[in-house]
């Protein structure tokens, strides 16, 4: 699935980002699935808000974002759904976890959304990799928030994705828990051809991009 960000400008920051240069704000960018995709974000700058507009959770800007040529703001609630279900997962900034639920409950809820991915032994497998196998029974508020951003890795890996959207996940890991993750996240990402975009703060080594953006 190609994604087409075309002209884009959120209308809340528009005074602020017109004022300064960006790679993706009022420009026209087009990434390719099997891309990955470093976009360098200072604060402020509306990295945030880039996710939100990709995943279609914000209507509050003018330009264009295409699916595989198709205006995202035409698609029907059912299209949207599929699309979030078998074409976009995404680990937000603030996570959005379950804190009731445990965290193998919030990796669940997502495995089992449609015809499982992966069999249940694969979080297993995952957790075990990542070091949470040990809070995965417990409440996911009760959890670090490193623990909360590793299970939430977890959550968006288990599902089938063309495209894998990450908002700042390693911002509470230490540099031995990011390797393993950015590991894990290339090894998925590579075995579905799956194109991969990262927002963050600074620049880094954890994966070999494709293109990298200054927002």
């Amino acid at each position: 699935m190609t994604i087409e960000l075309n002209q884009l400008m959120p209308i809340p920051l528009k005074d602020r980002l017109q004022q300064r240069g960006s790679d993706v704000w009022n420009t026209s960018v087009v990434l390719n699935q099997g891309e990955f995709i470093k976009i360098k974000a200072p604060s402020g700058t509306g990295k945030t808000t880039l996710v939100h507009i990709i995943y279609k959770l914000r209507h509050d800007y003018d330009g264009r974002v295409l699916f595989d040529n198709k205006v995202t703001a035409d698609l029907q609630e059912d299209a949207l759904a599929e699309i979030r279900q078998k074409k976009i997962s995404i680990v937000f900034q603030d996570l959005r976890l379950f804190s009731n639920l445990t965290g193998r409950e919030n990796i669940e809820l997502k495995r089992v959304l449609q015809t499982p991915f992966y069999n249940t032994d694969i979080i297993d497998d995952m957790a075990n990799t990542l070091g949470v196998s040990h809070v995965l029974q417990q409440k996911a508020g009760l959890c670090s928030y490193g623990e909360q951003q590793r299970i939430a890795i977890i959550r968006a890996l288990i599902q089938p994705f063309s495209w894998l959207i990450m908002d700042e996940p390693f911002s509470h890991l230490d540099k031995a828990n990011t390797k393993k993750a950015a590991a894990l996240i290339e090894t998925e990402c590579r075995k579905r051809n799956a194109g991969f975009i990262i927002t963050d703060l600074d620049d880094d080594a954890n994966f070999i991009y494709t293109k990298e953006y200054i927002l």
